[in-house]
């Protein structure tokens, strides 16, 4: 008997990131509808690698942050714009305005504390993009290993999603 699953053509890993970063979308869309307003306590970490492609952020910014940040959207942003690739927003940092471009497929996290709910993705490079005409790469173990979709032990709702993309 074979226990090896046989290889999807369907790449379902990146259906659900895409799926999980709709729902940033649709959130901080609402809160643009809602000419900024964040409803009750609600709040948001976001972080993103900053250099992702179309990303867009100030050099100091980037120099101090080469890799990855998080922006929180509380009390002090503005000019809120989203769309279905991505969000710009205006920040303050250190008192300097800043405004900063972040595509969807770069966020790593989103948390919204006021209500313990987050998501964290691996962020999407280049590389990474679906390429129709190449063969699916799944493999039994890795696969079962790294499909798996957890929530975080504290009892907390973050879900992640890990799909293993071999590098």
């Amino acid at each position: 008997m074979n226990d090896t699953p046989p290889d999807s053509l369907i790449p379902y890993d990146e259906i659900v990131q895409e799926a999980l970063r709709a729902v940033v979308g649709r959130v901080l869309g609402q809160v643009e509808a809602s000419a900024g307003e964040l409803p009750g306590a609600h709040h948001f970490y976001i972080t993103f690698k900053t250099s992702a492609p179309g990303v867009s952020v100030p050099q100091e910014l980037r120099q101090r942050f080469p890799d990855e940040m998080t922006i929180v959207l509380q009390n002090k942003f503005w000019d809120l714009d989203v769309d279905e690739h991505g969000f710009s927003v205006g920040l303050s940092f250190n008192q300097i305005p800043a405004k900063l471009v972040v595509p969807f497929a770069a966020i790593t996290a989103f948390v919204d504390p006021a209500v313990d709910f987050g998501l964290q993705f691996q962020a999407t490079t280049d590389e990474d993009e679906f390429d129709a005409q190449s063969p699916a790469e799944n493999d039994g173990e890795e696969r079962d290993a790294a499909s798996r979709i957890t929530s975080s032990e504290d009892g907390s709702n973050v879900v992640s999603v890990d799909f293993g993309k071999k590098k």
